[in-house]
């Protein structure tokens, strides 16, 4: 089991398979075995046969009266008309009489929410990255971050009109950094999480209620003792724990709810608790104050503490952990929906992963022009016709180039394969020497070939993937000529003139030197007729060279362009 903390990424784990990544413990560890199944067959065979089965149309059927006593009611005559709501022949569907069906789903609010991969994080995998020198899927990488909420962090942004307000107040509470939506959900979680920050309660004895009473009312949900129907602060009691803890639910539901106690300790109970007053009194202040109620309680706080503890926001940044346990339900609505967003098509990360890692100085390229990759350098073709290189390079190349798909333990037991153990005769008596491990020290030919492959995975040579395969970088494809056009107005010199002509750029020797032409003489131009003069081809544009991406799957080209813009989703 890993030791590494929840924010710690391990690309090692990210490719292995399912049963790899699971702890080893077994469904099966405590399986102790089934006992015999008895065969009902032989309890059969000692009840007898089956009797056999009547022949004959069944016997007639007594109009409105059920067979064997029962007590449905008299059948349906023939003929009549089914029940309304239901075609004849067809079972009534449970499904279609679901209240949470007409139910419509509740509105999300109005804030802007984006997810961030967390930077220590990210640090530690371009680490890893550079270290082991393998390329891995971008969109991977992003789904490993949102398995687990420490590895990210949310955005929570307002978004304002044209007038430049907010559309929606986002209000964040000083004392444990909590979002809320409206002033009344934060001031009712302050006083409720932190009410001894702000004020005591003091009990003082009373006079206890005047009267005889032998039930009381008490909530069915909850349990709250309520007190007589017929006393004066029932009303008020009712109301004020309706809408503390079940504001939600319509006030005629919830007081359909209340039941009549007629125990005498729960009346005794309800006598003592109103033998006692309750007051509050206000601490952190020059002055002792004192209330006598939770509705001056929050007057107080609204005029003393309000601005100081609750405080707008255009911005707010959370761990996931602490976005996830938000106390307000629209805010853990609206986590929750682009939560899942993301899971489905992670493009929010992916996009953030790429200016982080290219800040680490890690290259992107496409592979099967669709799968975004991440390593430590672009594909780059090694020619080994014109570039000088080592024969163990040239080897390693050229053994890549002849096994597709080998990974590297493959390529380093062909190029430089293990020493034998040599063979001992037991001699009795005598302890036996102990069988190589399989993690024994590198043979210094094999040292040299892991450091030739290092120096070409860098480099980009050589392109190993996150699944071990390995793969050399191919040979872009040439670009085509760009054809050159003639001036229009220029015609063409005829083509018996063409040959004879001498070439523009050699120089004519002194001995075949033309004289000078006489100055009286007029000067004649040939000019062709216009039938032989040759068709002037109109300049075509220049066709830009594909762009080939690696493949470890089949022998395509590797694409040596960096990314540009936003990372494009694959197909």
């Amino acid at each position: 089991m890993s030791t590494l903390p929840d924010n710690e990424l391990d690309l090692e784990k990210l490719f292995l398979p399912a049963w790899a990544q699971e702890p080893s413990a077994s469904k099966y560890a405590k399986y102790e075995g089934e006992t015999e199944r008895p065969d009902r067959r032989g309890d059969r065979d000692r009840r007898g046969p089956r009797p056999p089965r009547r022949d004959g149309p069944p016997g007639p059927r007594r109009d409105g009266v059920r067979p064997g006593g029962d007590r449905r009611g008299p059948s349906r005559p023939d003929g009549a008309a089914p029940r309304p709501g239901f075609r004849q022949g067809d079972r009534p569907d449970p499904r279609r009489f679901d209240p949470r069906e007409r139910r419509d789903p509740l509105p999300l609010p109005e804030i802007d929410l984006s997810l961030r991969p967390e930077e220590k994080g990210v640090e530690s995998l371009a680490r890893q990255i550079k270290m082991t020198g393998r390329a891995y899927p971008l969109f991977d990488i992003a789904q490993m971050i949102l398995q687990k909420p420490e590895r990210h962090t949310i955005v929570f942004s307002v978004k304002k009109n044209a007038e430049g307000k907010p559309v929606q107040p986002l209000l964040v509470c000083a004392l444990d950094d909590t979002l809320w939506l409206s002033e009344d959900e934060a001031v009712a979680h302050v006083l409720a999480k932190h009410f001894g920050t702000f004020y005591q309660t003091e009990r003082t004895a009373t006079e206890p209620p005047k009267g005889k009473y032998t039930f009381v009312a008490q909530c069915g949900m909850s349990g709250v003792i309520l007190g007589p129907p017929n006393h004066h602060d029932y009303q008020n009691a009712l109301r004020k724990l309706h809408a503390e803890r079940f504001s939600r639910m319509p006030f005629d539901a919830y007081k359909a709810r209340v039941k009549i106690v007629r125990d005498e300790e729960v009346v005794k109970k309800w006598v003592d608790d109103q033998s006692w007053k309750t007051d509050y009194v206000c601490l952190n202040l020059p002055e002792a104050v004192r209330l006598d109620g939770m509705p001056a309680v929050e007057k107080h706080f609204r005029e003393t503490h309000k601005d100081n503890i609750i405080k707008p926001v255009d911005t707010c940044t959370l761990n996931g952990a602490v976005a996830r346990a938000l106390r307000s339900p629209a805010l853990s609505r609206l986590v929750r929906s682009v939560w899942e967003d993301q899971r489905r098509f992670p493009l929010q990360i992916a996009t953030v992963l790429n200016q982080q890692f290219a800040g680490h100085g890690l290259q992107f390229f496409k592979v099967n022009k669709t799968l975004t990759h991440v390593s430590v350098a672009r594909p780059h073709y090694l020619d080994l016709a014109q570039t000088p290189v080592s024969e163990g390079i040239r080897h390693i190349v050229e053994y890549i180039n002849a096994h597709l798909k080998c990974n590297r333990r493959e390529m380093i037991e062909a190029l430089a394969p293990s020493p034998a153990p040599a063979a001992v005769i037991p001699v009795p008596g005598e302890a036996q020497p102990a069988a190589p491990s399989e993690g024994a020290q590198a043979t210094p030919e094999q040292t040299a070939v892991i450091s030739d492959l290092h120096w070409l995975v860098h480099e980009g040579h050589v392109i190993e993937f996150a699944n071990g395969l390995l793969e050399t970088a191919k040979k872009p494809l040439p670009k085509p000529a760009k054809p050159e056009g003639k001036p229009a107005g220029k015609p063409a010199a005829p083509a018996a003139e063409a040959a004879t002509a001498p070439s523009a750029g050699a120089a004519e020797p002194e001995a075949l030197a033309a004289p000078a032409p006489i100055a009286d003489a007029p000067v004649q131009k040939i000019v062709p007729p216009v039938d032989e003069l040759p068709a002037v081809e109109p300049e075509k544009p220049a066709v830009p060279a594909p762009v080939a991406d690696a493949s470890p799957d089949t022998a395509s080209e590797n694409a040596t362009a960096p990314l540009a813009g936003p990372v494009e989703p694959p197909s």
